[in-house]
């Protein structure tokens, strides 16, 4: 997830640390993301087939080449930074989720990827990231998770991730959803919307990474000529003020824009 030591940290365990895109066509996703979002692209230490997306100079999220077997196309996925990959992995297996994948050795850490109880793909990493955290910097603005049950998902991704175990983070329950934040930050939230049996991807239980742009329009402009998408109705149309677009990449991806 870096290119040196230098540029690692330890990452808050049960905040997000990171997030991915595996893609079948990596020149394509980095020609589509660089036209939309203005990214420029390094090679990870990982190896060429894995790149991270800076903004700034700043980290925003990786992308990388599907691998058969490792990783769910084409889905922007978060990752939870973790102490121990293999409690985690018990964890969510113990509550009737889905280990699709690891915990396996990735670079300098152990990676994980599984399904919630509503089929929404998650990922969890134990080891030193990148400096990055929804809100801050370059990262993305916020992360979404768009589901069937608010608090039963809360109550699962609070057991799977220690939510309540003396974390260095809010967990604050609204009427109708709940919102993890960091010294007064949203960071993610859970909400309603998703529909399990819905034939339209964007609508089933996901989820969400909402990237920020200085113009919203010109960005989905950008989108549709670079060979995008518009799906209809909005994934987010739970969405609070702020989140003004959901957009899907040639390759399926889906993700929301908002104004800087």
């Amino acid at each position: 997830m870096s290119t040196s030591a230098a540029d690692q940290v330890v990452p808050v365990p049960g905040l997000p640390c990171w997030v991915n895109l595996m893609v079948g066509d990596l020149s394509a996703a980095r020609t589509f993301y660089t036209a939309v979002l203005g990214w420029d692209f390094r090679a990870s230490s990982l190896g060429g087939q894995f790149l991270v997306a800076s903004a700034g100079g700043e980290p925003v999220a990786g992308i990388g080449a599907q691998r058969p077997g490792l990783a769910p196309p084409s889905v922007w996925t978060p990752y939870f930074a973790v102490r121990d990959a293999d409690v985690t992995a018990a964890r969510i297996r113990d509550r009737g989720a889905t280990m699709a994948v690891g915990p396996m050795a990735l670079g300098e850490g152990r990676a994980g990827l599984a399904a919630d109880r509503d089929g929404a793909t998650f990922g969890f990493w134990e080891g030193p990231a990148l400096a990055w955290l929804p809100g801050e910097g370059s990262a993305p603005a916020r992360i979404d998770l768009q589901t069937r049950d608010v608090f039963d998902a809360a109550v699962f991704y609070g057991e799977v991730f220690g939510w309540d175990a003396g974390a260095d983070f809010d967990i604050v329950h609204r009427h109708d959803h709940v919102v993890v934040e960091r010294s007064g930050r949203a960071v993610l939230s859970l909400r309603g919307g998703g529909v399990q049996t819905s034939a339209q991807a964007h609508l089933r239980p996901r989820w969400l990474v909402n990237f920020t742009v200085d113009d919203v329009e010109r960005a989905v402009v950008a989108a549709v000529e670079a060979g995008g998408s518009k799906p209809e109705p909005s994934a987010a149309s739970w969405a609070p003020k702020g989140f003004s677009r959901t957009l899907q990449d040639p390759d399926g991806g889906l993700f929301t824009l908002s104004h800087r």
